[in-house]
């Protein structure tokens, strides 16, 4: 995930054109007010207070794209509510989470739907990593449509312009998976980190900045053989499927997400200073948008991916050990269940087996905490073994 200091640019990006793609119905530009500073958006340094108003309404501070909400919104019928005690115990964990809304589908019934810090059910939330899934759910689309041929295809096919550096003989799926062997570095404490750069590079024209910064990266290891997360793959992903569709990452959301889960709001997704969405990160939506996509999941993201397509996208392609591993851009968990995860708490979790999806937000204290994911991770245990 990457580092929020970089700011997207900062007020360049008000002044920026979407690149290689063209103006589409219910798809709007939103551009960075001039009063915002950089100051204003050093993310991971922003105290409690700042966070918990701000991730709510990020567009007010970056620029970005708009996409209108499904014209047939799916709605959900109340389930049966879990017992005292299990939300008891639930109530504990959302407090050490420093959570904003959790929201609990079970059997396609809402079991459980929650806000807090203020913040409101119709109200935004931004996902920092969570974005990933989607872009990887839009790979999947792409490669139904045709638009890709194969996951075997080296990425060179769809960005050219790779030719020549570290990612040249590399396969898009191994983009996906992490597996490149491109070395990385995502500290995001560190200010000379290749996360906290990334962003910070002037594009060369033609080329969108991840491109760009991806030219000046070495490799470490033959690629498929060595796992190493890194936003810019995410962010490269994301500009594979733009240039194979000729669409935006927004735009084309709205086609193969928004619409067929029955999203209820508008998505807000961010852009770089060449105006394409960026990848790995900051789409805002509602937090029952984010459970209607996990639900969508659940039950196959039908019509848009292939069928069977998060047998693989789900599933620890890559094992990291004790039961954790990494797909197409979700994580594998212990149990047999998956989800996208973002920094400061962002949630969506599939769990096949209890039919069961649940969606968290969150405002973390610090970025990512290792006591902070074993504490969701009891949440989620409890949720999944309550009756």
């Amino acid at each position: 995930m990457p580092n929020w200091k970089l700011a997207l640019g900062a007020a360049l990006l008000a002044s920026c054109a979407q690149a290689n793609t063209v103006p589409e119905p219910q798809v709007r530009e939103t551009r960075q007010p001039d009063s915002v500073t950089l100051e204003d958006q050093q993310v991971l340094f922003w105290d409690d207070a700042t966070r918990a108003d701000r991730f709510r309404r990020m567009e007010d501070y970056f620029a970005g794209t708009e996409v209108a909400a499904a014209p047939d919104p799916r709605r959900f019928a109340a389930g049966e509510p879990f017992d005292a005690a299990t939300l008891a115990q639930v109530d504990g964990y959302l407090a050490e989470l420093n959570a904003a809304g959790i929201m609990v589908i079970q059997d396609g019934k809402v079991r459980l739907e929650k806000y807090r810090l203020g913040f409101g059910p119709q109200q935004r939330w931004t996902s920092f990593s969570v974005a990933k899934s989607f872009t990887s759910t839009l790979l999947g689309a792409a490669v139904k449509d045709g638009h890709i041929a194969s996951l075997s295809d080296p990425v060179t096919d769809y960005l050219p312009e790779l030719a020549g550096t570290a990612y040249d003989g590399v396969t898009v799926e191994q983009v996906a998976t992490m597996t490149s062997g491109v070395a990385w570095n995502e500290d995001y404490a560190d200010p000379d980190s290749d996360v906290a750069r990334m962003l910070m590079i002037a594009p060369r024209e033609g080329e969108t900045q991840s491109v760009t910064f991806a030219r000046t990266l070495a490799r470490e290891a033959p690629a498929g053989e060595k796992w190493l997360y890194k936003t810019l793959e995410t962010n490269l992903l994301g500009d594979i499927v733009a240039a194979a569709t000729g669409r935006s990452l927004a735009a084309y959301a709205k086609d193969k997400i928004v619409d067929p889960a029955g999203f209820a709001g508008d998505l807000f997704w961010m852009t770089d200073l060449t105006g394409g969405n960026v990848g790995g990160c900051c789409l805002s939506i509602r937090l029952s948008d984010y459970a209607r996509m996990g639900q969508w999941v659940l039950e196959g993201a039908q019509p848009s991916v292939p069928e069977g397509w998060f047998g693989r996208a789900g599933a620890p392609m890559v094992d990291l050990g004790e039961g954790h591993g990494y797909g197409y851009q979700w994580w594998s968990y212990p149990g047999g269940f998956f989800g996208g995860q973002g920094i400061f708490g962002q949630y969506v979790t599939v769990v096949p087996e209890r039919n069961m999806v649940v969606a968290i937000v969150s405002n973390y204290r610090v970025a990512t905490d290792a006591g902070l994911a074993e504490t969701r991770m009891k949440l989620w245990r409890t949720l999944i073994d309550a009756r």
